[in-house]
């Protein structure tokens, strides 16, 4: 999985890797024998695939090492999916991962609810469930014997994987925020603007379905093959695994034991960074020894918002560190990736500071991190001051008022951002380009070479008019919407805005499904939106609506498809799941966002907020429609004050090329194993929010990618993923449990009362500057 100049598995080279390796590739055009000769349990202590020729277990390396020795074949098509349990379940996780989820939007720092979290909701849920309804699958019940089909549907038997799938992938769906939440929340923040309920909640329901079926349509070569590997799922896949499959094997209940330690122990502990102890989020020496230094703060800080960059901070805090809080996860997340990650991140550390201490862009006017917009005197910037009444540009109060800044660290993120674009396209042509087209060819010859693929042939594909039909469906809602919400975005501003999509979706899958990084587009969305609708936020805003969310859908309707190939989920029930949970995720994003803003307005409109409760997101997103929608044919146009913002797209396209021609010249140097996007994208890593984990996580994304992987291999198939998931689920349920108990959730917030480790200020004990 590491090979990543060329999708692993796909040469011949690395296709002989092992005996196994060779089998798979003889048998290429034989889907059963294929699945059969990796049938067996993926946490047998010895198993001849995992061994090399001197009897010792070899690391996991390629994609087909990953399918076949991380991942299960085993699959009983009898099980059933559609059962009581599964819906009941289903819409009740559905429900309460959309209110945690929107609950994160407004959180301090980008957090979103794991896909492990409601993994093991679920199983506690459906293991009571089991025992409780009665049915042919309850022992104790007097139905046992009366197995109709009611009693069948009640329930069946023990709660088994499919099921469990089914209602992670609901649930999960559901709990991502909808992009068209950041529309209505900038509006009633910064524009006094309600929008219609049924005109919001249908405009919800189109944008979030849009892209299903444009995912839908594009699967055959973004889901199916075997290096569509997804770094991420792994530990999901894993502990399906370990709570279904080889329940009689011993180690199998070591791994069960071990996960259920785990969790509670991160459950109790989480406790004291998040609430009793918040100085735990961020330990820094440097702060602790200088407490009276701007620059100190502004390097060495990082445990409050928008506070400092965090370098050398020690964070105890999960849910920073881990998987949930940052973008990626330290304990699966390829090394490679994450190396590109932290010396872009060291490159940000000191783009920033030099920026700052050179006052480019005038920006000791402002504070170091933020991403609001300002005056040029450092006071908060009014947008409605230079807005008509249709909330489109008026010249004549732009010249009175004047053009916004950004902080100086805002800048260099925006231009790391659309490096990362232009990277995206070049490192996908030139490192995977003819293997994606060799993949192509292959399906369309039907040569099914991936073992999952082939088992899931035992189950009935999702005719391609379902999604066709699910997008014409969602165009046609977005179109009337559009109109009847006043948008401002034209007709054919929604087909651009989905053709950008539909362009750019091969190229954000191929990276984030090897690498584990998933490009963003949505500057690039922005930036054509003002260059096609000038003078108009709210047309911005609908465009990056439609133009970067489909990609963002489709997205994650690929990564769920490939989880249930893995997993065995027949495709019909995925199709189902995701469209509900879609739909009920958004309904309930509504809600919950109307409910927050009531309650929190002052606090979401404040630039640092508090540990608790922040406006970062919607702000950003507000900033940007402004600057891009409204002021971007002046601010980043040739010879404006940011025009270097734009033209990062085309200089990105040139950033790929030196390593693949390095690598060419001297391939041991290790050239290919720089994942440029990831090295563009991080020099915005540190722009917003909580950055006092990033030093922690690189230990221990070093720790657990190369030495546990390469010198410990037995226990980095068995434990790894499972010690990810373990501490992902007990750290937010405690996020859960926190918000309503004390959070303010629950519309009454109970504050900690200050000691050595609950300062006032800044919980690292540095300067605070804002």
């Amino acid at each position: 999985m590491e090979k990543i100049d060329t999708p692993p598995g796909l040469r011949e080279s690395e296709r002989k890797s092992s005996h196994s390796d060779e089998k798979f590739d003889e048998k290429v055009n034989d889907n059963v024998e294929v699945a059969q000769d990796f049938q067996g349990e993926v946490y047998d202590d010895i198993r001849a695939i995992d061994l090399d020729e001197s009897g010792k277990e070899r690391p996991i390396v390629t994609d087909i090492d990953v399918a076949t020795r991380l991942v299960s074949l085993e699959d009983d098509p009898t099980l059933p999916v559609f059962t009581f349990r599964m819906w009941f379940l289903g819409i009740g996780l559905s429900c309460f991962g959309a209110v945690l989820g929107q609950i994160f939007y407004f959180r301090p720092q980008t957090v979103f609810v794991s896909q492990l979290f409601i993994q093991i909701i679920a199983y506690i849920f459906g293991r009571v469930l089991e025992e409780i309804i009665p049915g042919p699958g309850n022992e104790r019940s007097k139905f046992q014997k009366s197995d109709t089909a009611f009693w069948r549907f009640m329930n069946p038997g023990p709660f088994n994987i499919k099921e469990h799938v089914a209602i992670t992938i609901f649930a999960s769906t559901a709990a991502d925020s909808a992009l068209a939440i950041s529309i209505f929340a900038a509006d009633e923040l910064f524009y006094d603007i309600q929008p219609n309920a049924g005109v919001g909640i249908f405009t919800l329901i189109g944008s979030q379905l849009m892209g299903y079926g444009l995912g839908g349509v594009m699967r055959s070569f973004l889901v199916y093959p075997t290096y569509i590997v997804f770094p991420n799922l792994l530990p999901t896949v894993q502990l399906f695994d370990a709570l279904h499959r080889g329940k009689k094997i011993f180690m199998q209940k070591k791994r069960v034991k071990f996960f259920w330690t785990v969790f509670v122990g991160i459950f109790i502990w989480e406790w004291f960074p998040e609430y009793i102890a918040p100085t735990l989020t961020g330990i820094s020496i440097f702060c602790l020894a200088n407490q009276k230094s701007p620059w100190f703060t502004r390097i060495f800080g990082g445990a409050a918002g928008n506070e400092g960059l965090g370098m050398f901070a020690l964070s105890l805090d999960w849910n920073y560190v881990g998987s949930g809080g940052g973008s990626l996860g330290a304990l699966f997340t390829p090394l490679s990736t994450q190396l590109s990650l932290y010396c872009g991140t060291l490159m940000c550390i000191i783009a920033f500071c030099v920026a700052y201490h050179q006052n480019a862009w005038h920006g000791q006017n402002f504070p170091f991190l933020s991403q609001s917009l300002f005056n040029f005197n450092g006071t908060r910037f009014d947008q409605r001051l230079i807005l008509d009444d249709n909330f489109m540009l008026d010249r004549e109060k732009l010249a009175v008022v004047g053009l916004p800044w950004f902080a100086s660290s805002q800048v260099i993120s925006k231009i790391g951002w659309n490096l990362a674009i232009g990277a995206t396209i070049t490192h996908v042509l030139l490192w995977y380009g003819k293997e994606i087209i060799e993949v192509i060819k292959k399906y369309r010859a039907g040569e099914n070479y991936d073992p999952h693929l082939a088992k899931m042939k035992a189950y009935k594909e999702v005719p391609m008019w379902w999604y066709l039909a699910m997008f014409a469906a969602s165009f046609a809602m977005a179109m009337a919407t559009m109109y009847a919400g006043k948008s401002g975005l034209p007709w054919w501003g929604l087909i651009v805005g989905i053709l950008i999509s539909a362009l750019f979706l091969p190229f954000v899958i191929t990276v984030y499904a090897i690498t584990g990084f998933s490009p963003n587009i949505q500057h690039l969305v922005q930036m054509l939106g003002a260059a096609m609708i000038p003078g108009s936020p709210q047309a911005n805003m609908y465009f990056t609506l439609y133009g970067y969310n489909t990609l963002d859908q489709a997205r994650g309707l690929i990564r769920d498809l490939k989880m249930g190939q893995y997993t065995k989920l027949p495709p019909r029930a995925t199709f189902t799941v995701q469209s509900l949970g879609a739909v009920i995720g958004g309904l309930l994003n509504y809600v919950i966002m109307k409910t927050i803003i009531k309650s929190r307005r002052e606090l979401l409109l404040s630039v640092q907020g508090t540990n608790v409760w922040s406006g970062q997101q919607v702000q950003s997103f507000n900033s940007n429609a402004i600057s891009w929608g409204a002021l971007g044919s002046i601010l980043y146009a040739p010879g404006g004050r940011y025009a270097i913002v734009p033209f990062s797209i085309l200089l990105g396209l040139a950033v790929p090329i030196p390593f693949w021609l390095i690598h060419k010249k001297f391939p041991k140097l290790g050239a290919n194993k720089v994942v440029t996007p990831v090295l563009c994208w991080t020099l915005g890593y540190l722009s917003v929010g909580i950055n006092s984990s990033v030093f922690t996580t690189f230990l221990l994304a070093v720790f657990s990618q190369y030495y546990l992987r390469k010198y410990r291999p037995v226990w980095f198939r068995k434990y790894n993923f499972l010690l990810s998931a373990a501490l992902d689920g007990g750290t937010q349920v405690m996020v859960f449990v926190f918000t309503f108990a004390v959070g303010g959730g629950s519309g009454k917030v109970t504050d900690m009362p200050v000691w050595a480790l609950n300062p006032k200020g800044n919980p690292d004990y540095c300067m605070r500057l804002t």
